[in-house]
């Protein structure tokens, strides 16, 4: 975001001091809400609360905290600031965030495919009418940028062994909370026994609450999980052996919704090789989808500024690519079972 605005600043783009560390305050903590896991908990500890939610009422607190000084980085967190280009600096399509973290899990996975040039995609950066544009030189950075984008989701947010391990999480979770709504006693830290004894709705989240979920992160349900290897409750324990000795369920995906039969079977084969009921057998066996949109041009686009000063979207400008097949959502289905 310093880049960014140094950028913009030598282009002639007035932005001023108190506006620069708006943008700074909003892009630090605009992921602040997320609790253990990620986006893997992000409905399972709270219930009917994104995590943005969340983040914006940390936001909210310290700005309390902070004599009002957080007001004008909330307003662009909320998109709600009238120099409309601040506010996608930190949510948008080319946004320092995806900037950032393309760049980062690439490294750090050893995926290629997303390592984007994140300098020179900030270097083409301008403003116009006061909407973030892209300058004709930047083009294929662009292109290169929603590719990577698209590589990454398939390859890793959204890999079969990822997205199976999230899945067990989750179960765990609604295990754990479900044992404990009927009297179950299960070891765990202060601020995870809290959200198990609790549903939390969006009207349940005051000051208190807060400071709560701000103390849990994933030590906390990591270990819980190995306390509750050992508990009597198969499903509760059965899970947390999986995701600990990493012994995960089968998946398969498919292009196609799965079929109800192929589902039904693999449940009445789990409820009968466990002697386990329909319910417990459906933490093992289940269907879901995953989706992925590198581009989404209905909601914010990516504006190439030419030398003439005409401004046109990506997809009409681009020769290189097609990217219509970017801007498709692609809707991938799958069912998990055991592997035994």
């Amino acid at each position: 975001m310093q880049k960014a605005v140094n950028v913009l600043r030598f282009k002639g783009v007035t932005i001023s001091e108190d506006e620069e560390e708006g943008l700074y305050v909003a892009i630090l903590l605009h992921d602040i809400g997320h609790g253990p896991f990620s986006h893997a908990m992000e409905h399972s500890i709270v219930n009917g609360i994104s995590h943005e939610g969340i983040s914006l009422m940390f936001m909210q607190e310290l700005n309390e905290e902070f004599n009002s000084n957080l007001t004008l980085a909330i307003q662009i967190f909320k998109g709600e600031y009238p120099r409309k280009f601040m506010c996608q600096l930190v949510s948008g399509q080319l946004d320092m965030d995806r900037s950032d973290y393309l760049k980062r899990d690439s490294f750090y996975t050893g995926v290629a495919e997303g390592n984007i040039n994140s300098e020179r995609l900030i270097t083409m950066l301008n403003v116009v009418n006061d909407e973030l544009v892209v300058e004709e030189k930047g083009i294929y950075s662009v292109e290169k940028f929603l590719i990577a984008r698209r590589f990454m989701y398939w390859q890793v947010y959204l890999h079969k062994t990822g997205l199976v391990a999230e899945q067990l999480l989750i179960r765990v979770l609604k295990r754990a909370k479900e044992l404990t709504k009927k009297g179950t006693r299960l070891p765990s830290s202060k601020a995870l026994k809290f959200f198990l004894e609790n549903d939390i709705l969006h009207e349940d989240f005051n000051s208190s609450t807060l400071q709560v979920f701000a103390q849990l992160d994933d030590f906390d349900v990591i270990s819980a999980m190995k306390e509750w290897q050992g508990h009597n409750d198969f499903v509760l324990s059965k899970l947390c052996n999986m995701i600990i000795n990493r012994n995960l369920l089968k998946i398969k995906i498919k292009n196609k919704p799965i079929k109800l039969p192929s589902l039904t079977k693999e449940i009445e084969m789990f409820t009968q090789t466990n002697q386990v009921s329909e319910a417990e057998a459906e933490y093992f066996v289940f269907t879901g989808e995953v989706s992925n949109q590198a581009y989404e041009p209905k909601n914010k686009k990516i504006n190439i500024l030419f030398k003439s000063g005409k401004i046109q979207n990506i997809d009409m400008v681009s020769d290189q690519l097609n990217l219509k097949p970017l801007s498709k959502t692609v809707t991938k289905y799958y069912i998990c079972y055991p592997k035994e």
